[in-house]
């Protein structure tokens, strides 16, 4: 088992990502790690059972599924807490009984629930409240829109740990991405002021709303079924039938729109904090 730094990322990580998304339905890595890790900011510790990618105090694992129940998760964390000690917090994408044994055995307990809900869409979707007041829906302007969707993001997302503090840099990455698709990033815009957005991640047969989000000033104007409707009829343009979205399992009223659109839960992620070292 070695620490691999980004120059020299092996060809078997791809593989083990797509292996264990085709079983347990969602991706092992969060976005923000993949591109960490890409940039160098991130570690990727691996073995011929599975990977570990981690930061200065963060860590995410995954195991290949026919190593599964072979005690490979407690070796692999048993080395990243030897050769990385400040870890003091990991993800669970999937909230699977073998990952919360890990867990309570290493001394964590959970501290965060994000669900991943999932929508199948009736094709065509009709968008239903693409403009009001005025107000219109365009696509992101690379290299334009970025300074004021960076200070929107961080007013809309000012209480989210991941979210609110994108960078330039992570913006930059982002559009660098394989998937990145500029009309598939809507900008709700009254006049020239970006009032909100909806930012889609089309990959495959799953559409997901990657962010969405609004100038906290402007709530209660219906602008977030304006961005809904907009980013769904979007998705369907692509000929997908299912949508899918992240939220936090404590936000009510982001649930009560999302209800009301027919999303219901898929899977969950936990974020467990180490409280006994």
């Amino acid at each position: 088992m070695s620490d691999v730094s980004n120059a020299s990322i092996p060809d078997y990580l791809d593989d083990l990502i797509e292996r264990a998304r085709a079983e347990d339905g969602q991706p092992p890595f969060s976005d923000q790690s993949l591109v960490e890790l890409e940039r160098g900011d991130r570690t990727l510790l691996g073995s011929e059972h599975g990977a570990a990618i981690l930061s200065d105090n963060e860590l995410e694992l995954v195991i290949y599924p026919d190593h599964r129940g072979q005690g490979h998760g407690t070796e692999i964390v048993d080395t990243v807490f030897r050769e990385h000690p400040g870890v003091a917090y990991a993800w669970a994408h999937g909230d699977h009984p073998a990952s919360r044994a890990l867990a309570a055995r290493f001394g964590f307990t959970p501290v965060r629930t994000l669900l991943q809900l999932r929508a199948e869409l009736d094709l065509p979707v009709s968008e239903r409240s693409s403009s009001s007041s005025g107000n219109r829906i365009s696509p992101f302007r690379v290299g334009v829109d970025d300074t004021a969707w960076l200070t929107l993001n961080a007013t809309a997302f000012a209480d989210h740990p991941e979210q609110g503090s994108l960078t330039q840099r992570d913006l930059d990455d982002r559009i660098a991405e394989p998937w990145f698709n500029a009309d598939d990033f809507l900008i709700l815009r009254d006049g020239d002021t970006m009032i909100g957005f909806c930012w889609l991640k089309v990959e495959g047969d799953i559409g997901e709303i990657y962010a969405v989000g609004m100038d906290p000033a402007r709530q209660g104007e219906g602008l977030g079924r304006v961005l809904m409707d907009a980013g769904l009829a979007r998705i369907a343009e692509h000929g997908i039938r299912t949508a899918a979205l992240y939220v936090e399992a404590d936000n009510t009223p982001a649930l009560a729109l999302y209800d009301r659109y027919g999303f219901t839960q898929h899977t969950i992620d936990i974020r467990y904090q180490r409280t006994i070292c």
